[in-house]
């Protein structure tokens, strides 16, 4: 009977451990109070590790992983985790993404709760300081409240769902989700952002990334109500911190509930200073119960791992990469990126995503379709996409996956096309891969035009009259945006497609200045 060896890099709940230890086909190692130098050389023995925050795999430890398979992060973040690295040798990444949901969820009303009625406050003014005064802590109810839900995912939608339950009024932003998911609970979906800053809460529940990071700033806090009420308990840096301080110092932020910061520990931010924030350290998964979803969740998905069954929840391609030709890889890499991309440029709900390949590359088709499917969901889904549950996920978004083989390209050696059709519209992109190893972008939406897949990208099309390339010019010229590389396409409907390089991310107020240019039909601005 063949055995595989599991090695438990850091503490896990018994329950996993239990279950690593009763299986006949696991050689189960606890090397979690082992120090990090010996650890090294445990590991090269592993088949599969179980890790956490306390281990970093890095560089160091992949070179000593000479026999793993994959590594299971017990936990949702994989920031000390080196994917690319992991890839490069073969081993897969897998992580454990919603085991901690309601644990989460739970937090988030501890901290709303305790805002709206100062509860750490009153209690340390009684136990603390032994001050018996009632009439210093009057606060407010949930009740006949507006609270904004910014992400209505796996966590944002529990949450609204048990506000519901104290009488509050619902709004909820999030464009990438059906209107009816918000409405058939009997709350209010809105496209416009302002309608969240109308609120009198606000909680926040999206992934960290280019879009959300920042996300409330100086202008956002501005035009919310006097006497807001902020809640953060997904990731640091999607509130600016440093406008959310000047906020609650100012009292423009009445009060916030904070479990996350841009750089942990916290323990000397600037906000502990304040006497109008309740604050804890990166709580969200810290019960009891979340710890044994956690610790059995990661003990299964290892064990499937170790045996070959399946790897759940992978962050990368399980790929043997000696049984495809070497230019496929690239190509489902671009594919990934181009997805990717046209999500930026189609910033709606996700209806269908049809991937199609000319010349060679059409045998693989298949695998392209997923590739495109992750990068184009990873923006708008709190749930971790992968090339495992891909599919899945899509499917239980209402997603319509399709893909098209077409052997031959008139033009092109090997030519991907992606369709990505939301509740605006239809985006579509090709690419390809020239001999010199370069990826391009040769078309979008019928124009053709030949851009680098890097950087930060502006898209302005336009009605093709004299001038709007000098406007352009001096717009950006005027917000201090250098321009790297211009290329320029027409049509026949008299129409034409600029696609701007710049060195640096692009304003609100700078594409809002391009869009109020006569002849612009419409500006998006994507970053790779």
């Amino acid at each position: 009977m063949q055995k595989y060896t599991v090695v438990v890099c850091d503490h896990i709940h018994e329950a996993g451990l239990e279950m690593l230890r009763n299986d006949k086909n696991i050689n189960f190692i606890m090397a979690a109070d082992e120090d990090k130098v010996k650890l090294l050389d445990i590991i090269e023995q592993a088949d599969v590790a179980i890790t956490r925050s306390s281990t970093d795999v890095d560089a160091n430890f992949i070179a000593h992983a000479k026999n793993m398979k994959a590594i299971v992060r017990a936990g949702v973040g994989v920031d000390n985790v080196d994917i690319e690295g992991c890839s490069k040798e073969g081993i897969i990444v897998m992580n454990v993404p919603t085991a901690n949901t309601i644990a989460a969820v739970e937090l988030t009303m501890t901290h709303m709760l305790s805002c709206m009625r100062m509860f750490p406050y009153s209690h340390n003014d009684l136990k603390l300081d032994r001050i018996w005064k009632r009439e210093k802590w009057y606060g407010y109810e949930l009740k006949g409240k507006k609270l904004g839900v910014i992400g209505f995912g796996n966590i944002g939608s529990r949450v609204a769902k048990r506000a519901k339950a104290f009488e509050m009024d619902i709004v909820a932003y999030d464009p990438y989700i059906h209107p009816s998911k918000v409405t058939d609970c009997d709350m209010t979906y809105t496209k416009s952002f302002e309608d969240i800053l109308a609120c009198d809460i606000i909680t926040i529940h999206t992934p960290k990334n280019h879009e959300t990071v920042d996300m409330i700033g100086e202008e956002e806090i501005a035009k919310m109500k006097d006497g807001v009420v902020l809640i953060n308990c997904a990731r640091g840096g999607l509130y600016n911190e440093e406008a959310l301080f000047n906020g609650l110092k100012s009292k423009k932020i009445r009060f916030a509930g904070i479990d996350v910061f841009n750089k942990e520990p916290a323990t000397s931010h600037p906000l502990l200073d304040l006497d109008n924030v309740t604050v804890s350290p990166h709580l969200g998964a810290n019960t009891f119960e979340s710890q044994y979803n956690i610790g059995t969740e990661a003990a299964a998905n290892a064990i499937e791992a170790a045996k070959g069954i399946s790897y759940p929840h992978a962050m990368n391609l399980p790929i043997d990469e000696s049984k495809i030709p070497s230019y496929v890889k690239p190509f489902l890499e671009m594919g990934q990126k181009i997805g990717f991309l046209a999500s930026q440029i189609n910033k709606s709900q996700i209806i269908a995503i049809k991937v199609s390949g000319q010349g060679d590359i059409s045998k693989y088709v298949d695998s392209l379709s997923t590739f495109v499917a992750v990068g184009a969901m990873s923006q708008s889904s709190d749930d971790t996409i992968n090339y495992v549950n891909a599919e899945f996920v899509a499917k239980e978004k209402g997603i319509k996956i399709e893909s098209e083989a077409l052997t031959e390209s008139s033009v092109f050696k090997n030519l991907i096309t992606i369709k990505l059709t939301t509740a605006e519209g239809t985006t579509s992109i090709s690419a390809t891969i020239f001999d010199d190893a370069v990826k391009r972008i040769v078309a979008i939406d019928g124009f053709d035009i030949e851009v680098a897949l890097k950087g930060d990208m502006i898209l302005f099309k336009n009605s093709d009259v004299p001038g709007v390339i000098g406007s352009i010019g001096s717009t950006l010229a005027s917000f201090n945006v250098n321009i790297a590389d211009f290329s320029l396409s027409r049509n026949k409907n008299a129409e034409a497609l600029a696609v701007i390089l710049v060195d640096n991310a692009v304003s609100d107020a700078t594409l809002a200045k391009l869009a109020s240019l006569d002849a612009c039909i419409s500006v998006n601005y994507a970053r790779l």
